[in-house]
């Protein structure tokens, strides 16, 4: 760059010599054909204008920041839950299109129901080495446990999907969720609801089912929705209310039964999933008589007090994936609604969802004095 400067400077010089007081410009020199100039000087600054304007071509841009070492996926959840699968997904898209030079690697910290990821993101700032995929998880843990965490201190990326909950049951309980509810409000003892975490999203649809229907459910946390799912296989649990991917494989088996989904809408894909049934079969709870709905965020954050230019890096590492085949492949096989918001629009996205989130735990009974 020094010489692309030097190289201009020398032709302001030739031009200033032409007329040094009464300010022509180039373009009055080639105009103006009674001038004195000689066509070797003119010739000369054209063509030191022209090795000025190769210099700016062959010039190197200066380059974006990318990472220079392993990248972290932190996931605030244990092994084989939504959260454990998505980025796993993430993972091998990106690695398999080339997505990013460095290696990216899956850290699961879902230890104090997901309060170690929470802290060891908050603790990281201006590493962006570091990104987690966050869920509701971010308004609920702060308001239940009160740790000291708001996830406005940490820098937002993307929010890649929006996450359904299914009313399960075991395939051999009841068929549809009127049985269900009839069998819960006789049962002698509250069913077993399996859930992932306590007062968070499974949680808070389990008390609200309990409002709805005036059945009694016993709620029972464990550390992922894949732990869940095989306490309801062994008939441990009476039902759970698993994301879509968390109970395919043994939805798939044949081992669960899908009651209804909590959304206003049907789960949109339409391959069948089981040899009889698509997402797509599967009713609205509301369609059954019992109105909840809910949706969870699926969205990637930052540490704080990173630049513009690495949270650039990851917006558009993140549209890219939601690109690949393997995302759109993901999205329809775990029944995920595909959304891309980043910017403003992330942010009064989260702003508007935080607040649903605070009216669900206080109407829960769920915050923390």
């Amino acid at each position: 760059m020094p010489k692309v400067i030097a190289a201009w400077a020398a032709v302001r010089l030739e031009l200033n010599a032409i007329h040094p007081h009464n300010g022509v410009t180039s373009r009055s020199i080639f105009i103006n054909q009674n001038n004195n100039i000689g066509k070797k000087r003119v010739g000369h600054i054209l063509r030191a204008a022209a090795t000025v304007t190769a210099m700016i071509a062959s010039a190197p841009a200066f380059a974006a920041w990318e990472p220079t070492k392993p990248v972290e996926i932190v996931v605030a959840a244990g092994a084989g839950g939504a959260s454990d699968q998505m980025a796993r997904m993430m993972q091998a898209a990106i690695q398999k299109n080339n997505l990013m030079k460095q290696p990216i690697v899956v850290s699961l910290k879902g230890g104090a129901s997901g309060a170690e990821a929470l802290m060891y993101m908050k603790s990281s700032d201006g590493d962006a080495n570091k990104v987690l995929i966050a869920y509701s998880l971010i308004y609920m843990l702060p308001l239940s446990a009160k740790i000291p965490f708001n996830w406005r201190e940490l820098t937002p990326v993307s929010v890649i999907a929006l996450d359904q909950f299914v009313l399960w049951d075991n395939a051999e309980g009841p068929k549809t969720v009127k049985d269900f509810i009839a069998a819960a409000k006789a049962a002698s003892a509250p069913f077993k609801m399996g859930g992932t975490g306590s007062k968070r999203e499974d949680h808070v649809l389990t008390v609200f089912m309990e409002q709805k229907t005036g059945a009694k459910f016993s709620y029972l946390p464990y550390k992922s929705g894949g732990e869940a799912a095989t306490q309801l296989v062994g008939n441990h649990t009476e039902s759970n209310v698993n994301n879509p991917s968390e109970n395919l494989e043994v939805w798939r088996a044949g081992q669960v039964r899908a009651l209804c989904v909590f959304d206003k809408e049907r789960i949109a894909y339409k391959t069948k999933v089981t040899e009889t049934q698509s997402w797509n079969d599967i009713p609205t709870c509301k369609e059954e008589g019992l109105d909840v709905q809910y949706l969870m965020l699926r969205a990637m954050f930052l540490p704080g007090k990173v630049t513009a230019e690495q949270q650039a890096f990851y917006v558009d590492l993140f549209q890219k994936v939601t690109q690949t085949a393997e995302y759109k492949d993901y999205m329809e096989k775990q029944a995920l609604k595909p959304i891309f918001l980043t910017g403003k629009d992330m942010v009064q996205f989260l702003e508007d969802d935080d607040k649903l989130n605070a009216s669900l735990m206080n109407e829960a009974g769920f915050v923390a004095k």
